[in-house]
């Protein structure tokens, strides 16, 4: 029903702007610049080997733009939206409707690149709050177009999202939809007794979707947070972005058995951003 997570929205306010930033955290250009006129949305977007990360700004009227504006009075700049990716839509709003979920009608999409003149369309099901509990969220089939990918990523750029970070109030809650409801596997479910909450881990197209769990007597919500990005040589990724002016924490060991880390603290957007290198083991 849900293969993968397609892609990431990030609502910016000057696109150029942060396009220029990411062209040098990730190391490599975007390779889409365009817009969704119906939408009054542009985009520039960058491809990965799990997924793309899009860069979103208002540019008119239009859904696109209440989105990015919206998000962008209530939180600032940053993550906006997680995307998933099917590959047959009508099945999976059958699937949900079955379960009980009020759908809407599917949307017709459409992309065009201002630079190459190329055109993709998608279709879209948007999902309702008591699937995503306040975090923006829809499934997407691509219709027709592709996105470039790079024949070859240099080993000090980004060439895959290792994982996201969502913060919830109600993990039980958060298993029924994302294990029992959307079908994306849950890997691992632990306790962390140092600060009385728990840790989910669910496994898709070679990402993690990773969940911090902290009860409380709210609504269950559920929030982006965070990303991780995979780099092969983080040493000689950390020296590209020093001489970028990119400001990043020194290369440690990760927690995790043979990684290393470093944290980017500038030039994200607002997104809290870690660059992780898994090593031979």
């Amino acid at each position: 029903m849900i293969e993968r997570i397609d892609h990431l929205i990030v609502a910016v306010k000057d696109l150029e702007a942060a396009e220029d930033n990411y062209k040098k955290i990730f190391g490599h250009d975007p390779v889409w610049r365009g817009e969704h006129e119906s939408l009054g949305t542009k985009n520039s977007i960058f491809n990965f080997n799990n997924l793309y990360f899009e860069l979103l700004a208002a540019n008119g009227e239009g859904a696109g733009a209440s989105l990015v504006n919206s998000s962008i009075e209530e939180n600032g700049e940053g993550l906006a939206g997680l995307v998933f990716g099917s590959d047959d839509i009508e099945n999976t709003k059958e699937q949900l409707s079955s379960k009980g979920y009020e759908l809407s009608s599917l949307a017709l999409g459409e992309g065009l690149d201002e630079d190459a003149g190329k055109k993709r369309t998608w279709q879209s099901l948007f999902l309702p709050n008591s699937i995503t509990r306040g975090l923006f969220s829809f499934a997407i089939e691509h219709k027709t177009g592709k996105l470039a990918l790079l024949e070859k990523f240099e080993s000090d750029s980004v060439h895959k999202l290792d994982h996201v970070v969502i913060n919830t109030n109600d993990a039980e809650g958060f298993i029924q939809v994302y294990e029992k409801d959307l079908g994306i596997r849950l890997a691992l479910d632990q306790t962390v007794e140092k600060w009385g909450g728990r840790m989910l881990f669910f496994r898709l197209n070679q990402t993690t979707i990773e969940v911090i769990a902290r009860p409380n007597e709210e609504q269950s919500k559920d929030s982006l947070w965070g990303l991780a990005w995979d780099v092969e040589d983080l040493e000689a990724t950390h020296a590209r972005l020093t001489q970028l002016g990119i400001e990043a924490s020194e290369v440690k060991e990760g927690r995790k058995p043979n990684t290393l880390v470093s944290t980017i603290k500038s030039n994200t957007c607002n997104i809290p951003t870690l660059f992780i290198q898994h090593l031979d083991s």
